[in-house]
């Protein structure tokens, strides 16, 4: 079952050239209200045939179309009468696929560049002069037969071109980077004027469908979740539940390092809200055991995953035991965590950033039929569709969190006293920036406004500080705020906060958090540093 599925016949494919700009195309699309699909460049042209295209877009790519070992795109797919929009490399590649030429000129483009416009259809109702986002050392000499010159700037004389009788459209910057002035209005052209397509895709109108898919994949046969109280799982939860009710056995494993009132909030959402089999695992105190004294980072992540899934078979055991066998195990993957681990849907073209966190290490003799019905979403996708299904807006919202929960949040050794400090600071800075986003919403109706954080979190670090408390002096342990602004988590930068909110929240940890005597904040972008500290 996927999103595909449960769009109308109305899709487009965005063809995967290595560039992650390819993930950004998609979105962009799907902000427009038209269901988008990520595929290989290498897909033939009677598989594309066979997926109905409604229109095609070719991405960027890291890649020189002149080199050898170069991605190719097969020729057919421009003999289709399906509309294509080629971006940067896409724009390169559709010139010497279809006869034109492309060089290396002695000056590369990078960054804003003023677009000279000529006409096309690509640019009605846009100005004459506009900003647009170039990144290209190659650049089209000589168009192909047929094709028209539509733009140009100071340095690259073939910016945009077309063949209005084909249906093909190209440019050489990226209309789908904010930083392309009219990009939106250029894809909002080629969309809804070239292709006539209709603005359907939408989670309201997705989830009867999506709820019968999920109900006559599974029939009468019982599914299992591993439910982590995350905004993804807790969605799979919560579609499970409206399609097939106690069907469904969500196993919520309680490691013991959660944020603080999180467990308490999981099983009150569903036990009460939701009708389905909630098994709550008090493990903690088995996991506090196999972390004592543990330092290394990896490490805690090996021995907290793989205790999750002993947990969680153990559960599944008892269950077959109970005359209840499970044949479907429901997982919250998304269409980045299939991207970034290689995208094993879309042909392994993009480049691979890291592990899939979902990879599930089955015991011997066991094994489930997967179900993944986020696995074409992104994730603000996510939150909507969890909004329709009913989720409280608490569990939606809630901020991303690492697997492996406090113990990356806690340098060093993770101990009970340690965590007590961590989760009560935490609940400080939550609340407190919990707040501070409230009062942007309210004042610019934007969940993630220029200047609301994205993420923020508490930090214990493996030292202690000297203080001083009344007339006493302190040696006590530090901790770290940690507040960035993004949209996506690959780039982030702190986050911006006024001074009152910092001093409230310096103020309240210190006075309010036994063992904790200092506050300081990690004004560390990323790139370098990462968002997380472990």
């Amino acid at each position: 079952m996927s999103a595909s599925s449960s769009a109308s016949a109305q899709k487009v494919l965005v063809f995967d050239f290595g560039a992650q700009y390819g993930q950004l195309i998609a979105r962009r699309v799907r902000d427009l209200h038209v269901y988008s699909e990520i595929v290989p460049c290498d897909i033939s042209a009677e598989e594309v045939r066979d997926m109905e295209p409604s229109a095609i877009i070719l991405s960027g790519g890291p890649a020189s179309v002149n080199a050898d070992d170069a991605p190719r795109v097969d020729p057919a797919i421009y003999e289709l009468g399906v509309p294509v929009l080629g971006f940067c490399y896409g724009h390169q590649i559709t010139a010497v696929t279809l006869g034109g030429t492309v060089f290396h000129p002695e000056v590369g483009e990078y960054g804003p560049a003023t677009l000279h416009v000529k006409g096309g259809a690509l640019f009605e109702g846009t100005p004459a002069d506009q900003t647009v986002w170039m990144s290209h050392f190659d650049a089209v000499r000589d168009v192909p037969e047929g094709f028209t010159v539509v733009a140009s700037t100071d340095v690259c004389p073939v910016a945009a071109m077309e063949n209005v009788e084909k249906h093909i459209y190209t440019t050489q910057f990226h209309p789908e980077v904010k930083h392309t002035e009219y990009g939106q209005q250029i894809l909002s052209n080629f969309l809804f004027e070239i292709c006539k397509l209709e603005k359907n895709w939408s989670m309201d109108n997705l989830v009867e469908t999506m709820t019968a898919e999920f109900r006559e994949k599974v029939g009468d046969d019982r599914v299992i979740l591993a439910l982590s109280g995350g905004v993804d799982s807790s969605v799979v939860a919560a579609l499970g539940a409206r399609a097939i009710g106690k069907q469904m056995t969500c196993v919520f494993i309680n490691h013991g390092l959660l944020r603080k009132g999180e467990p308490e909030q999981v099983e009150e959402v569903f036990t009460k809200q939701f009708d389905v089999d909630f098994i709550h695992v008090h493990a903690e105190d088995r996991y506090a055991k196999l972390l004592a004294g543990v330092t290394e980072p990896e490490q805690k992540r090996r021995i907290i995953g793989t205790q999750f899934w002993k947990e969680f078979f153990a559960v599944a055991q008892q269950l077959e035991t109970d005359g209840k066998p499970v044949k479907y195990l429901a997982q919250g993957t998304i269409y980045p965590d299939i991207i970034e681990s290689g995208a094993r849907k879309t042909g392994g073209k993009a480049s691979t950033i890291k592990s899939h966190h979902n990879l599930i290490p089955f015991p011997e003799g066991v094994s489930f039929d997967l179900i993944e019905p986020l696995d074409h979403f992104f994730k603000d996708e996510v939150r909507e569709l969890g909004l329709a299904l009913g989720l409280p807006a608490h569990i939606v919202y809630r901020q991303p969190f690492p697997g492996p929960g406090l113990a990356i949040r806690i340098i060093g050794a993770v101990d009970k006293e340690k965590l007590e400090i961590l989760k009560n600071a935490d609940a400080i800075v939550r609340e407190e920036l919990d707040a501070y986003n409230a009062r942007l919403f309210e004042e610019t109706g934007e969940r993630n406004s220029e200047h609301s954080c994205w993420q923020y979190f508490a930090v214990l670090p493996d030292i202690k500080s000297v203080g001083v408390m009344g007339d006493e002096r302190t040696y006590q342990r530090p901790i770290i705020l940690r507040a960035v602004e993004s949209s996506d988590a690959m780039t982030a930068d702190w986050a911006k906060l006024p001074y009152e909110v910092l001093g409230k929240i310096s103020s309240r940890i210190v006075a309010e958090v036994p063992g904790a005597n200092r506050v300081c904040y990690d004004i560390t972008p990323k790139p370098p540093s990462t968002i997380e500290w472990e």
